[in-house]
């Protein structure tokens, strides 16, 4: 599912609006850049649209024109590294095929723990908690996008998660993030420990569904 779906229930002002030309696109990617170097340096109390409108020398009116509210920018900013996220676990699991599951949990977990502690924005606007009602929305519709690319990793492992009443994929990643969370909130990064602990919380909501670890292998 896109994040920018029109019938996810998210309000229209908390989105990005695309642009369609080339010098537009620049100008939309150019606020984005600046908006991760104010978040880096100064995080959420120091971003605004007018600050952002300062740095860039823009009048707010052409910031307004692609981003309706400041949460349509960090909401951008958001799907942009979930994207980037989405793509590299991708990459990894593509890697696994051929390795148990709780192996291959595992190196997926460390992957996402990496993404996350080489992009500080990413820690901020994902794993910080969300900043408005939209955000939450937006970082559901994430994890549940995130939980579709952890089904398909268990499913070629022959192992079917319920996917209603409760969806197990999407409840998987939602553990192992809120672990990382944690760690983000305490610590400004996802430390070695929470990186396990995060494997370990998964691994046992996992075998409630596909039994001990010791008697499932890939296929």
């Amino acid at each position: 599912m896109d994040i920018a779906d029109a019938d996810n229930g998210v309000d229209r002002r908390a989105l990005a609006r695309q642009p369609q030309q080339v010098r537009a696109r620049e100008r939309f990617d150019l606020v984005l850049d600046r908006a991760r170097d104010i978040l880096r340096k100064d995080g959420l109390s120091g971003f605004s649209i007018p600050v952002l409108a300062e740095k860039l020398k823009f009048n707010r009116a052409s910031i307004y024109k692609f981003f309706p509210t400041p949460y349509a920018v960090l909401n951008e900013l958001v799907r942009l590294a979930l994207e980037r996220l989405d793509a590299r676990l991708t990459a990894r699991a593509g890697q696994l095929v051929d390795r148990p599951w709780p192996e291959a949990l595992r190196a997926v977990t460390f992957e996402a723990a990496a993404f996350y502690n080489e992009d500080p924005v990413a820690r901020l606007l994902v794993l910080g908690g969300p900043v408005s009602d939209d955000s939450y929305r937006v970082q559901e519709l994430a994890i549940q996008k995130l939980g579709g690319l952890t089904r398909g990793l268990l499913e070629a492992r022959g192992i079917h998660l319920p996917r209603s009443r409760p969806d197990a994929a999407m409840l998987l990643v939602d553990i192992g993030t809120t672990c990382f969370r944690v760690s983000q909130f305490l610590h400004g990064e996802i430390t070695n420990e929470y990186r396990e602990e995060a494997v370990a919380a998964m691994e046992a909501y996992l075998v409630r569904h596909v039994g001990p670890v010791r008697s499932r292998r890939a296929k």
